[in-house]
């Protein structure tokens, strides 16, 4: 896990994650993005395929598509087919699309605090959004299952689901997926299931579960979306797909993207179907150490009561909530201490923020001694 260890100066690079703070003595932790190499096998592909010096317009290969199923059948036990694959350059587009299949009276509901793209995609595509506030459950963030369904109206007709959850790391339980689908089911309401964070389960106790492998009603409601991107660092090369069994749904998909970024360019392929291919070594040894970040992250919050963070099963983004420190901001507030958080309210709850640990060990305590020190001050 040395590897992992190495810094990296990426001032400089088109980094937006580092370059924001450019001038400033401060430490980013904020957009999802890792400050580590990409694995071994995606850099000599890469490099492989630059050398051959042309990069012309291109096609995806099979071999791209068996190393895309192989790879959620080896690690998430679904069986996907080739035609069911629906590629993109991000999964942003991809919420977008499936708020777009809906008619123009039809409404999205989604619950809160959530990643801010799922709430630009209803103002972009003109719908109306229903929000269900996450609820603390058994110290883990989870859906209140009779609000959810209250709150779904006749003209309520796609759901937005974030498994892992971001904010907040959740993954969602077999017996929590089944009750989100009994409920869409009995309301014929279609699913967006953002799975982007799916291969990064950092919590030996829980296991990603794509919600339209559990039975064939939700495999013929759901639109899964994907992406190497999180997954392997690779985020800069745009690469994604999304996974849609039905075919009257994914014929609809697939003619609202037409023309619209439609394929993803010849670097994502190489990297993608080396990452998927041959990169678990890596993907293995890439989780180990983020779960002994949280560790650090955990103790960090444990030691400063007037912090609280629960559960985090997945992704390496720590939501903190900060309320207790009575400060109007939390992220201007750590910024004069020169850490770069994430604004909760982003998210959409101003008392939180998001810490972005998948840097290396030595950045990280830097960030959380930056941290200690503007709690000091209080």
């Amino acid at each position: 896990m040395s590897f992992f260890n190495e810094e990296i100066d990426r001032r400089d690079t088109h980094c937006e994650k580092w370059d924001k703070y450019k001038g400033e003595d401060v430490i980013p932790a904020w957009v999802a993005d890792m400050d580590f190499k990409a694995p071994l096998p995606v850099i000599e592909a890469l490099g492989k395929r630059v050398e051959h010096g042309i990069f012309g317009y291109t096609a995806m290969d099979d071999e791209t598509y068996e190393a895309v199923i192989n790879f959620i059948k080896r690690h998430h036990n679904w069986e996907i087919q080739k035609e069911w694959i629906v590629w993109m350059n991000g999964v942003i587009p991809g919420i977008n699309l499936a708020c777009k299949t809906l008619k123009d009276n039809e409404e999205v509901i989604t619950n809160t605090p959530i990643y801010p793209n799922f709430v630009r995609a209803t103002k972009n595509t003109n719908k109306n959004l229903t929000q269900v506030p996450m609820r603390e459950i058994n110290g883990r963030w989870s859906i209140d299952f009779d609000e959810f369904e209250n709150k779904i109206t006749p003209t309520c007709k796609l759901f937005l689901l974030c498994n892992p959850y971001n904010p907040g790391g959740t993954v969602f339980t077999k017996e929590e997926l089944l009750k989100i689908g009994k409920i869409c089911k009995k309301h014929d309401v279609l699913i967006c299931s953002d799975e982007i964070h799916a291969d990064l389960v950092i919590n030996p106790n829980a296991k990603h579960i794509p919600i339209a492998s559990l039975n064939d009603d939700l495999k013929n409601r759901t639109f899964t979306l994907m992406a190497p991107s999180k997954t392997f660092n690779i985020a800069g090369l745009q690469s994604s797909f999304a996974i849609i069994p039905n075919r009257r749904l994914r014929t609809d998909f697939r003619k609202k993207l037409r023309g619209m970024g439609d394929d993803i360019n010849l670097l994502a392929i190489t990297a993608t179907k080396a990452a998927y291919k041959d990169s678990d070594t890596w993907l293995k040894e890439l989780k180990l150490y983020l779960a002994q970040n949280l560790r650090l992250v955990e103790d960090f919050v444990k030691k400063n009561k007037k912090l609280k963070m629960l559960t985090c099963d997945a992704t390496y983004l720590a939501w903190i909530d900060c309320s207790n420190l009575k400060v109007q901001d939390p992220y201007e507030f750590f910024l004069k201490y020169g850490i770069g958080l994430s604004e909760g309210g982003r998210f959409g709850d101003n008392d939180f923020t998001r810490l972005n640990f998948a840097t290396t060990k030595k950045n990280l305590k830097e960030i959380l001694k930056r941290m200690q020190k503007a709690i000091d001050s209080l």
